[in-house]
């Protein structure tokens, strides 16, 4: 028997300005996500793998200049772009990531192409670099992930003397939202898989590296509880091991998806000054988009329902 299979996605959260959802500046926004969400969810109706699913959604947030990923990604202090990504699949716990890269157009496909190649997790720099165009992955020129919006981001945040952690300035607070994409989902074989992306937070010291590609922290998938993708102050999802931890909690105390997700956004968190949320599902289908930020940009579907997109509560 198959299973309904779920498509979630998320482009960051943050102090996004409370404008209504049909406002014009939003409607670019949800524009994105619907038609992200609506491809992840095609891909899995026609039989394709979460995995498959979660890495062509991130793919495609990785290529939309509204985002922090990829085209459009936020300059560190030296005015260089650094990129993360993970994948990780549930139903073997296999897993990869690539971090402080900055030559590799999708981010997302060279964290995949380290989970295959199976020798190792985690590469950085120009290591993963080296690794990604041996195997085939398409590199660019760093000036491609460059925008004037996110120039203008970090002269605001060099002004300020200040790191500014993605969506908090016009239109809609695009200076202080945390710039993370991210998928998970579950497919019609029961497989869960999870992937994340990023660009970092504008004005971040050269060499910072997040939550996105570090496995537990900002991305996780396991088959047995749930898969996981977070968006946030990085460096409180790493001291929380919050992804791996809403697992933990449904796999040994028994908590619901809901339950555990709200221990860690709700209250782990914030014990900490950790800001930001989550997209999750579980093995038998539920969702759940939790953020303690007054917004996060998400989408979702499930079997052929029309897709469903948000940004604030």
């Amino acid at each position: 028997m198959s299973t309904t299979p779920v498509i979630a996605i998320h482009g960051g959260a943050g102090t996004i300005a409370a404008v209504a959802s049909g406002a014009p500046a939003a409607r670019p926004y949800h524009d994105a996500l619907h038609a992200i969400v609506a491809a992840a969810q095609a891909a899995l109706l026609g039989g394709a793998s979460a995995l498959d699913a979660t890495c062509l959604a991130v793919g495609m947030l990785e290529d939309c200049p509204l985002f922090n990923a990829g085209h459009g990604a936020v300059f560190t202090h030296d005015e260089t772009h650094e990129l993360d990504a993970a994948v990780m699949n549930g139903a073997d716990l296999r897993a990869g990531a690539v971090a402080g890269v900055s030559h590799i157009r999708r981010p997302v496909q060279a964290a995949r192409a380290v989970m295959e190649d199976g020798t190792h997790v985690l590469l950085g720099g120009a290591g993963a670099e080296a690794f990604a165009r041996a195997a085939g992955l398409e590199m660019v020129d760093a000036s491609y992930f460059s925008t004037e919006a996110r120039r203008q981001q970090l002269r605001h945040a060099l002004a300020a003397d200040r790191v500014a952690l993605d969506h908090d300035s016009a239109p809609l607070a695009e200076g202080s939202k945390f710039g993370t994409v991210g998928a998970v989902a579950l497919d019609q074989f029961g497989h869960l898989a999870a992937a994340t992306s990023t660009g970092g937070m504008t004005n971040k010291r050269a060499g910072r590296i997040g939550d996105t590609p570090l496995i537990g922290a900002g991305t996780y998938a396991d088959d047995r509880a749930a898969a996981v993708s977070c968006t946030g102050s990085g460096e409180m999802f790493m001291r929380c091991v919050a992804a791996y931890d809403v697992c933990a909690r449904m796999r040994y105390a028994g908590q619901t998806l809901q339950q555990a997700v709200d221990a860690v956004v709700l209250e782990a968190l914030p014990a900490i000054d950790g800001r930001g949320g989550l997209i999750a599902v579980d093995k038998h289908g539920n969702l759940s988009l939790s953020f303690n930020t007054s917004g996060m940009y998400r989408a979702h579907a499930r079997g052929a329902e029309t897709p469903h997109t948000a940004i604030h509560r």
